[in-house]
């Protein structure tokens, strides 16, 4: 099953100013993305910026880059745009890869692509792995989802869920033996019908106060599809500290 990988990459950043063109063992950060998303098998990777300077260095690389609105509100809605210019069949799969994830695993891609081709049902696929200590757990930037039996979402939130009842009962923060908690990736395909749609939903109440986009999907209607994973794929570029990291191991691969 093909699919396309797209790369939203923004260079406003209040950490790290200009984000996807840091360089990473002599290429830029977004390069290094587009290099694993290729690995991927996607059939194309685009990057989506508001940037001449990304694009610029997005093609000095040999990758395609399309240049959308600065005016996006999240980088759904820039995928909608690229779903748009590409004239990309409302079937097509579409899989969001955040430029600030060099060391993405290309597996981990094509899997999320391809439980959405299997889930006919569902209009977005993403992944999850389980939560093993309670700092996470109550960790309100750490986003939790809670699955039902078919491995769909019922909820995302920033809060403690699913909540155990008699294990909390004496205000401890802990994590219960066997709770079934899940730590949200943000890791998305979707159906290019579902993207094109995306601008025009309504925005609820639960997204403005999780502050979580996924939910405006699930507040109208639309199903997603959870893959749960055993291990955390490796961290995003965020700070300058994960940038020095990052930088380590490539130059530790070279």
């Amino acid at each position: 099953m093909s699919f396309v990988a797209v790369i939203p990459a923004r260079a406003a950043s209040t950490r790290l100013p200009g984000k996807p063109l840091l360089d990473i063992a002599g290429k830029p950060m977004v390069v290094r993305t587009a290099e694993r998303a290729a690995l991927s098998g996607a059939r194309q990777v685009v990057v989506a910026t508001d940037d001449t300077r990304i694009r610029d260095a997005v093609a000095a690389h040999g990758f395609q880059a399309l240049m959308t609105r600065p005016d996006h509100p999240t980088g759904t809605d820039r995928l909608a745009e690229v779903a748009e210019h590409l004239g990309l069949d409302d079937e097509a799969v579409v899989v969001n890869v955040q430029g600030d994830e060099p060391l993405i695993e290309p597996a981990l891609v094509d899997a999320v692509a391809q439980l959405l081709a299997r889930s006919p049902e569902a209009a977005i696929a993403t992944c999850a792995a389980p939560i093993g200590d309670a700092q996470a757990l109550f960790n309100p930037n750490v986003v939790k989802v809670v699955c039902d039996a078919r491995g769909e979402a019922l909820y995302f939130s920033r809060a403690p869920i699913p909540w155990a009842r008699d294990a909390l009962a004496d205000g401890r923060q802990r994590l219960a033996a066997g709770l079934p908690a899940l730590q949200h990736i943000g890791l998305y395909a979707y159906r290019a019908g579902f993207l094109k749609r995306f601008p025009g939903l309504a925005i609820g109440a639960l997204e403005k106060f999780e502050s979580l986009e996924q939910l405006r999907a699930m507040e109208n209607g639309y199903r997603i599809a959870v893959m749960a994973v055993d291990s955390h794929p490796a961290a995003g570029v965020d700070t300058e500290a994960d940038l020095e990291r990052v930088r380590g191991i490539f130059i530790n691969r070279l």
